[in-house]
């Protein structure tokens, strides 16, 4: 307790104070306390501290029988502590926290957080009482929740800090961050922040097809606040009616379900066919006669039928960004691509030894969400030609089918060389063996893909920096817009397969890295290409705490969407 009391400057209470006011002056009114709230702390403190001095047994008296005794001779001191102890005037040292004065403890208990603080209440009296100063909890606030101005406003109107914590931030803290809605095949990417006053639900929704490189589009699905009274208020953002009410409930550890109890809010005068309408306009930017290609139309009204049937009554899971490992060739993270005539389709590129992995958050009724859409091994970089080769489809085909034949020819000689497993009790053993083997397989190659990765980027045979890049004559393209140069390419895989996700089969194609926010790939066996851009949206709460949490998301994701 003596170390606290030093660390927090405990002396004199006056001088306390005028250096609080000096720190006050120093870093503005935000994080200060309110003068009124200041006098009534120091109030409830005054008459507890008496100051010792005077009389007989001050420094000052004359007395032959008081004050200490000091005796100096060749310039060293002796002091009579006891003496000295008896006639000092300032307050004796704090034994305990509770000692503390009552402004001091405001300054500490603003530093612990939110979830300490019922415990520290339960301490006595004293700890409950200060736990009431504002100060605290608009702190508290500010620090986890990044509000600021916003909670004046909300004392202004009778709602103070604490409640707003209390009732509102603390018991929905565990939906903030990324979900990703269970709508069947089609997924999506839900944000749920504090935003103001509020906090809301926002379904991020790719640019109009085929424009990549735009901003994303944002829809507020839900909203929970305290404006209208002492209780959280949750409200349904859905339609064109404004908001009505609504329910959150969360069961499962990352996973909340949505309700919307005024349906009759999504309803439009015109029937179906103004929803179909309207609807259209927002996901696509066009009506339907502008769309042209009848298989395009026909998976426009199959979306539109299955994901209006839910009317915003979702269920959510928890899902996150990939954490940054030095060996990354770009920064892992969320990108929008193009995929024909299913639009544009949300993924999140992540890094895992010599492979690079671009998993769909949003999906369609032939690849669904959650599904692993692009692997690409980092290990197999290929070389272009010059661009009067690029042109030619057959010679990119050539070189990237070669890299394909040898990597099956490779896996087709790891088959043979693996001993077959004998039955009963050494067959048990060997697939225990073998698990052991692949684990540490898995282990070696974790430890090894930086120099792995560091290798193939740093090859003499790798391309330039910048290399001249077209697409081949006959390669489809949803977006003409495509840059001209690219830093790589590497061989991957690209997952396609027939509506309702039959006969799905991994085809060879190109990974080509254009520049940290931007690649693409070229399907060789649809002979058609996709460009993916970086969505720059800040995104909080959304990383992952370790690569182990974020690839058990993946398995998850795929056990969700199959």
């Amino acid at each position: 307790m003596a170390v606290c009391a030093r660390l927090c400057g405990v002396g004199q209470s006056r001088r306390c104070r005028r250096r609080q006011r000096q720190n006050q002056q120093d870093q503005g009114s935000d994080s200060d306390m309110d003068e009124e709230e200041e006098e009534q702390i120091v109030g409830q403190r005054q008459g507890d501290v008496s100051i010792g001095g005077g009389g007989a047994g001050g420094p000052d008296s004359g007395g032959a029988t008081a004050g200490p005794s000091v005796a100096c001779e060749h310039g060293s001191c002796h002091v009579n502590r006891g003496s000295l102890d008896r006639t000092s005037t300032g307050p004796p040292h704090p034994q305990s926290l509770a000692e503390l004065p009552p402004e001091l403890l405001v300054e500490i208990f603003s530093l612990l957080p939110g979830t300490a603080l019922p415990n520290v209440a339960l301490v006595g009296k004293k700890f409950r009482q200060i736990l009431n100063t504002e100060t605290i909890w608009r702190r508290r606030c500010m620090k986890e929740f990044g509000m600021k101005e916003d909670l004046r406003k909300m004392e202004v109107g009778g709602v103070s800090s604490r409640d707003l914590y209390v009732k509102l931030l603390h018991p929905y803290r565990h939906i903030l961050g990324l979900w990703q809605p269970d709508i069947g095949p089609y997924g999506g990417l839900l944000n749920v922040v504090v935003d103001g006053l509020f906090i809301i639900g926002w379904m991020y929704l790719p640019p109009h097809d085929p424009r990549v490189e735009d901003p994303m589009r944002r829809r507020p699905l839900f909203r929970i606040h305290m404006l209208e009274s002492q209780r959280a208020t949750v409200e349904c953002m859905y339609g064109h009616k404004g908001p009505h009410k609504g329910d959150i409930q969360t069961g499962k550890k990352d996973e909340f379900s949505t309700k919307c109890n005024q349906t009759d809010h999504h309803r439009m005068p015109g029937g179906r066919q103004e929803e179909f309408r309207t609807w259209l306009e927002e996901e696509w930017g066009r009506t339907l006669e502008e769309i042209f290609h009848e298989h395009m139309q026909e998976l426009i009204l199959m979306k539109f039928i299955y994901t209006s049937q839910y009317d915003n009554c979702l269920t959510y899971r928890r899902i996150y960004l990939p954490p940054v490992m030095p060996s990354d060739l770009l920064h892992p993270g969320l990108f929008k691509g193009t995929y024909g005539s299913h639009g544009l389709e949300i993924v999140v590129l992540s890094f895992h030894g010599t492979s690079a992995r671009a998993t769909k958050l949003t999906g369609d009724p032939n690849v669904p969400a959650g599904q692993l859409t692009l692997d690409v091994d980092l290990s197999r970089p290929v070389v272009l030609p010059d661009l009067e080769h690029q042109r030619n489809v057959e010679e990119l085909s050539r070189l990237v089918l070669g890299v394909h034949a040898e990597v099956q020819r490779e896996e087709q000689q790891q088959a043979k060389d693996t001993p077959a497993t004998v039955s009963g009790a050494a067959e048990g053993a060997c697939g225990d063996a073998g698990a052991s083997e692949e684990v540490e397989e898995e282990e070696e190659e974790r430890v090894t893909c930086s120099n792995s990765c560091q290798s193939a980027r740093s090859s003499s045979t790798g391309p330039p920096e910048a290399q001249p890049f077209v697409l081949p004559l006959g390669v489809m393209a949803r977006n003409e817009v495509y840059p001209r140069t690219c830093r790589k390419c590497f061989y991957g895989t690209g997952l396609i397969a027939g509506h309702g996700f039959t006969s799905p089969e991994r085809t060879p194609g190109l990974f080509v890295l254009f520049d940290d926010d931007r690649f693409g790939f070229i399907w060789l066996e649809l002979k058609s290409f996709s460009l993916y851009s970086r969505l720059t949206d800040h995104l909080a709460h959304a990383h992952a705490p370790n690569m182990e949490r974020f690839e058990a998301m993946l398995c998850n994701m795929q056990s969700w969407t199959s």
